[in-house]
């Protein structure tokens, strides 16, 4: 199923995800990124950081979940671009957002923020795209 309002300037709905340490670590783990900072709290820290964060992967990961939970099980994504920001750390909550910014018969482009109480974590620009048989 299509979304049916996908009309440049249209927002799409908030995502909340909230981030623990396991959720960091499973994250990074799942998406094979072994980096010491993204488990280890005393390496993050001779990093200068004061606790693990959330890897490029994980990022991309919970932008695409954002992403393909408004655009339907039929959807496809096919263009990410996006710039970290800010870290995100055990205990913050990410919000995500968006707005369509093009739109076609099928496929559409969006801008996704997700943010935490220290500023934008990153932004990205998704193009996400429906087969035929998601057109129901």
């Amino acid at each position: 199923m299509i979304p049916q309002d996908r009309t440049v300037g249209t927002a799409l709905p908030t995502l909340d995800v909230p981030l623990d340490r396991t959720t960091i670590v499973a994250a990074a783990i799942a998406s094979q990124d072994f980096e010491d900072v993204h488990h280890d709290p005393g390496k993050a820290q001779q990093r200068g950081t004061p606790d693990i964060f959330m890897s490029i992967n994980s990022t991309n990961g919970f932008v695409d979940r954002y992403v393909t939970d408004w655009a339907g099980p039929y959807s496809r994504i096919k263009r990410v671009a996006l710039r970290l920001g800010v870290p995100a750390f055990p205990g913050d909550v990410m919000r995500f957002s968006g707005e369509i910014t093009a739109a076609g018969a099928d496929s559409a482009t969006l801008r996704v923020i997700g943010g935490n109480e220290r500023g934008v974590h990153v932004t990205a620009d998704v193009t996400v795209a429906w087969p035929e048989e998601g057109r129901a």
